[in-house]
């Protein structure tokens, strides 16, 4: 009979992520770094962190011992706080009309964009966006992401909002990542309403919301703040109803005018999410909050527009995240090391700052205290990079991927050990 209790090891090196700050600047001299290291696992938790052959002198009659053959380097599960993965279809023709002249509002307004990927989401059946959205979510547990926010907004009706969810709750079931829901219901006023933007809003608010509860579908409400969705008067009423509902909030932010993290930090919402348009006073609001800054370089990226002012965020004190935003249009790439990498070459972010915005930070977006740190007590969700120097991950861009990943307590995924 298999053990309760597993040691892994010995890790060329461990780096922690704890006792680190969530806000502010971060120095790589702050990185606890543990060296021939082994984690202690009871279930779907770590129970020591430590000196490997310490370890293995203390448990190896109780302990299953799985020592490692080469050079491990050891992180907690990476967190992305924020994606579309349950979604049918492609935009390759948006990709191509902005490559060739055309701004991401153009298109848009011409019929493309998020309501090209609404009618092609529609067309599709549950089923089908069960199994895309776990053909999707395992390619990103394969690249050491453990847990994985997913959001709705590709349905804009009461029903089709439902069953995207439900195809995420249905997914998370045959997973091994997990998945957070969150509903976008408010990512733009469907071309086929026959209403303004705030009777869309207040149907929303009183039909879906309930649903959403009783059915155990999504605890968390975003909403999309632009020129093409929901301006900032208008979606007020509509996050406050869901906040007194119970419901966390985030917000899809200063993409391209500002306004957005203002009503964030106002609502105490999670996390302002994008940014990229964000100026000092918006960078100087969310320093003072406790809103996540959430990057998305991967939709800069995706449109050719400015990053996420993350150095400014940070020295300004604010807690910043970064997720892939893996979706149809402007993020399709759902490389997330990647694009933190490139983020971290743009913005001059340190290995510290980067890891932590992968990890433990980006998990607080998500108000989970249960991950993203290496220690007792925690989940056991980490993946092992094959190299003897932790640089090495964020130094090579993304091309690195780790050689296996744990998620609760259990090896999910593995190359070669």
């Amino acid at each position: 009979m298999e053990r309760e209790l597993k040691l892994i090891g010995p890790f060329r090196q461990l780096l922690t992520m704890d006792h680190m700050s969530l806000k502010g600047a971060i120095k790589d001299t702050e990185l606890q770094v543990i060296h021939q290291a082994g984690i202690l696992i009871k279930g779907d938790i770590i129970q020591e962190i430590g000196d490997f052959n310490l370890l293995c002198q203390q448990w190896r009659e109780k302990a299953t011992v799985i020592r490692l053959a080469c050079d491990q380097v050891v992180l907690p599960g990476f967190v992305d706080c924020h994606t579309h993965i349950s979604f049918a279809g492609q935009r390759a023709n948006d990709f191509a009309l902005r490559n060739a002249g055309s701004t991401y509002l153009e298109i848009a307004e011409a019929g493309g964009g998020i309501w090209s990927t609404v009618s092609q989401t529609r067309a599709s059946t549950e089923d089908a966006l069960v199994q895309l959205t776990i053909d999707r979510a395992d390619f990103l547990l394969r690249q050491g992401i453990t847990t994985v926010e997913v959001k709705s907004g590709y349905g804009l009706q009461v029903e089709e909002e439902l069953k995207i969810l439900n195809a995420v709750k249905r997914a998370n079931r045959q997973t091994a990542a997990d998945l957070i829901p969150t509903c976008l219901a408010a990512h733009m006023l469907p071309r086929d309403y026959n209403g303004s933007a705030k009777d869309y809003l207040d149907l929303m608010a009183a039909t879906l919301f309930p649903k959403l509860k009783a059915l155990q579908l999504a605890n968390r409400v975003d909403a999309f703040i632009e020129k093409t969705a929901f301006d900032a008067e208008t979606i007020r009423p509509y996050l406050q109803r869901a906040k007194e509902m119970g419901f966390d909030l985030t917000v899809h932010a200063d993409q391209f005018s500002t306004s957005g993290s203002q009503i964030a930090v106002e609502l105490g919402a999670r996390s302002a999410d994008h940014l990229e348009a964000s100026t000092a006073d918006e960078i100087e609001l969310l320093a003072q909050s406790d809103t996540v800054a959430v990057a998305l370089p991967a939709a800069s990226i995706g449109i050719g527009c400015a990053f996420t002012p993350a150095r400014k965020l940070l020295d300004a004190g604010a807690s910043l995240a970064i997720a892939s935003d893996w979706n149809p249009g402007s993020a399709p790439i759902g490389q997330l090391l990647t694009s933190a990498c490139i983020l971290a070459t743009m913005e001059k972010l340190s290995n510290a700052e980067v890891l932590s915005a992968l990890t433990f930070r980006a998990a607080h977006a998500l108000n989970l205290h249960d991950r993203g740190r290496l220690a007792k007590g925690m989940r056991a969700d980490f993946s092992l990079f094959q190299t003897d120097n932790y640089q090495n991950i964020t130094y090579y861009q993304g091309s690195m991927q780790p050689s296996a990943v744990w998620k609760d307590g259990k090896e999910v995924f593995s190359i070669v050990r």
